[in-house]
């Protein structure tokens, strides 16, 4: 099949509380605004949240610069580069690896930071 310029395609999925806790046994993201009730109502988003790759993701610029393979052990890497004076945000550098320490992701992404992030 060929991709042409005016094509779309959709899926459409309710997520459930099954999809955090496969998504949280896979990546190890267990932060209690996807798990903890009380804990979520408190923020601003004031219920629970599926998860992000690892945190609550306001923006992205990633670019993809290898495949992953079967059998690759990857390590995901962020660094915070700046924090807003004003707002719980800030902006990451983002690397993913191999164990070959080859690249497979690179780029930056501002985040939602709140107190009692796990991660």
């Amino acid at each position: 099949m060929s991709v042409a310029v005016g094509q779309r395609a959709h899926r459409t999925l309710t997520l459930t509380a099954d999809h955090v806790a496969t998504y949280a046994r896979l990546t190890g993201d267990y932060n209690p605004l996807h798990f903890d009730e009380r804990f979520a109502a408190a923020t601003k988003f004031g219920r629970l949240v599926v998860q992000g790759p690892g945190s609550v993701f306001l923006s992205q610029d990633w670019k993809f610069t290898a495949p992953v393979f079967i059998g690759d052990t990857i390590t995901a890497e962020a660094e915070v580069t700046s924090v807003h004076e004003s707002k719980p945000v800030c902006r990451l550098r983002i690397r993913v690896t191999r164990q070959t320490g080859e690249p497979v992701l690179e780029g930056d992404a501002w985040c939602y930071t709140f107190a009692g992030s796990s991660g």
